[in-house]
């Protein structure tokens, strides 16, 4: 749960859609960790794609 936390907080912070290189370069976790972490977001509707492989949390 420690990465998922840490993904989740990032894009809480974030000021712009962001993907998931981005997140696993600002986080120091691995890309393939971040991606399984923003699968779980994306199922649990906490972080939505205002355009094509860029993410943010949902307002």
């Amino acid at each position: 749960m420690e990465s998922y936390d840490a993904v989740l907080a990032f894009f809480e912070k974030a000021e712009e859609p962001v993907n998931a290189g981005a997140v696993a370069e600002a986080t120091g976790i691995d890309k393939k960790e971040v991606n399984k972490v923003m699968t779980k977001l994306k199922k649990e509707e906490k972080i939505v794609s205002p355009k094509r492989c860029y993410w943010e949390i949902k307002k």
